[in-house]
């Protein structure tokens, strides 16, 4: 008799609800480093550019190591693989916890990237080991994508009153407070078993993730810190590329002449695996763009992190109501084209509103309806597209659409985040210029607005002299604001004509909706997000 995973005597309301409170802690810890990033720059003396790439170690940590990862799952106890990856996230965020160093920030977030990996890997197979009715699956791979999407404000809403009344780092010790009952719980109610088939632990093809790691460390390099360092103009970048495009080839060479290749690249062969890449990258490039609407908010706005993130449960209530229509349509196995072309109109809707809707000053109450439509336009099509891709290739060749997938995920969010620093630079710079020509002193407009930010000033008790300076700074942040605003508009302007090419293209792909969507068996990636 085969021994249950679980202890009988839990109910399966406490299985579920153990596991999916610790794959939201794993979550959370994700985007925890740029949950507040002026805070964490503050706190680190780092650069804006340094905690996105303390990101983007994270993640190419996790999507380096899942191809890995299953190895060591498959060889140990679930239970004690349980203990053991728990107790090295928490010694790994106590260390965090505890240093100032930059490099060793960069060092610490790269190995809880591993090690959430395997955290991750054991919600994911546990939570989906217990969904067995017909489209139970459908549902799961709805709520996990979901949750996912909404990771950035969650995360945001969890660290904003904790980094307002205390210092940067207490994140680390509240994110061992939210691994530590929620692994306790799952612990005690597991069995000492296999989830898998138990497999020796040999062959592992560490030279495959070795090159894999360093690509993905090397791009995300390149694309955050490109722009700072005038791309070909630093040897640093010109080498960096170099080394990206040889490992590239390496590593496809190497898959090519592997009799068991980490991934199998015949994957490519399969006509729907390669449509769904494509619209993934379209949807993960507008996606990377939502981000802009959270610094308006904070940085034109001038709200405060808190009430700025309050704004994005309205965001988080789309995505929820967004994925519950996409289950709806999923288990009908009908109309899925129409699916994503409501999806993403729903995204070029939001975009375009926004561009009317950009000011210096607003009501909070305003941006409730876009923020709902984004939500609900992201949350129609994210779990559709993965579960098209997953679909489109036979069970044994799932681990490696996973890979590519994660692969494209990871480098298309890497490409956003430098899409935005490259045009913010080369947008803002120009509207900058333009409105600087249009200034001067014999300007009566910009006269009189001097005249009132001084006598504002000097009405709050400052000396008249000293008022006269801080007045041309004001007058100054004025234009920097009024530059970041055309920039946004600018961007969106672009992201909104990119969702309608994404319908264009989607209207000419009648495949998507002859395509039968069969999850059954596979799981999704320890790398999803």
């Amino acid at each position: 008799m085969t021994k249950s995973i679980f202890k009988s005597w839990a109910p399966e309301w406490l299985i579920r609800l153990s596991i999916m409170l610790l794959l939201l802690s794993s979550v959370l810890l994700f985007a925890l480093s740029t949950a507040d990033g002026s805070a964490a720059a503050g706190y680190y003396g780092m650069e804006p550019a340094d905690v996105q790439f303390s990101l983007l170690l994270f993640y190419a940590a996790v999507a380096s190591f899942a191809g890995v990862e299953r190895r060591f799952f498959e060889r140990i106890v679930t239970k004690e693989y349980l203990l053991i990856c728990i107790v090295l996230e928490i010694v790994i965020a106590y260390c965090c916890y505890h240093t100032r160093e930059i490099w060793l920030v960069f060092t610490f977030r790269f190995l809880q990237g591993l090690v959430n990996c395997g955290i991750t890997s054991i919600c994911l197979n546990l939570l989906f080991g217990r969904l067995k009715s017909e489209h139970s699956r459908e549902v799961g791979y709805t709520i996990f994508y979901a949750m996912i999407l909404c990771v950035s404000p969650v995360t945001a809403l969890f660290a904003a009153p904790l980094v307002e009344n205390f210092e940067y780092n207490v994140l680390y010790k509240a994110i061992i407070f939210c691994f530590l009952p929620s692994a306790a719980l799952l612990f005690m109610i597991l069995n000492r078993v296999h989830v898998f088939r138990k497999k020796p632990l040999y062959q592992l093809d560490w030279g495959s993730f070795l090159l894999f790691v360093v690509m993905l460390i090397l791009i995300a390099y390149v694309l955050i810190y490109g722009q700072q360092k005038d791309w070909l103009d630093d040897s640093g970048i010109v080498y960096s590329i170099i080394a990206i495009l040889l490992l590239f080839l390496t590593s496809v060479l190497r898959q090519l002449s592997l009799k068991r290749p980490t991934v199998d690249l015949s994957v490519f062969k399969y006509r729907n695996f390669s449509i769904g890449i494509v619209f993934l990258v379209i949807l993960y490039l507008i996606r990377g763009a939502f981000g802009l609407t959270s610094t308006y908010f904070i940085s034109v706005l001038g709200m405060d992190s808190l009430h700025a993130n309050e704004l994005m449960i309205y965001n988080i209530l789309g995505i929820i109501t967004g994925s519950f229509i996409a289950i709806r349509f999923l288990i009908r196995q009908k109309m899925l084209r129409a699916l994503w072309i409501a999806g993403f109109t729903l995204l070029m809707v939001f975009f375009g509103m926004m561009c009317f809707l950009f000011a210096t000053e607003a009501d909070a109450e305003t941006f409730i309806m876009p923020l709902f439509l984004q939500g609900l336009g992201a949350g129609m099509v994210m779990s559709p597209i993965v579960m098209f891709i997953v679909s489109s290739v036979p069970v044994q060749m799932g681990q490696s659409a996973a890979s590519v997938g994660v692969f494209v995920r990871f480098s298309t969010f890497s490409l956003s985040l430098s899409l935005i620093n490259y045009f913010q630079l080369y947008f803002k710079g120009g509207h900058s210029n333009n409105m600087g020509k249009g200034l001067s002193l014999l300007d009566s407009g910009l006269a009189e607005r001097l005249g009132i930010y001084q006598a504002t000033l000097s009405g709050h008790g400052m000396l008249k002299d000293q008022a006269a300076k801080v007045a041309t700074g004001l007058l100054n942040k004025a234009v920097q604001k009024q530059a970041f605003l055309q920039f946004c508009i600018d961007y969106y302007e672009m992201i909104a004509i990119l969702c309608l090419v994404t319908i264009v293209l989607i209207g000419l792909q009648p495949v998507i909706s002859r395509t039968m969507i069969n999850v059954k068996g596979k799981h999704p990636a320890p790398a999803g997000f």
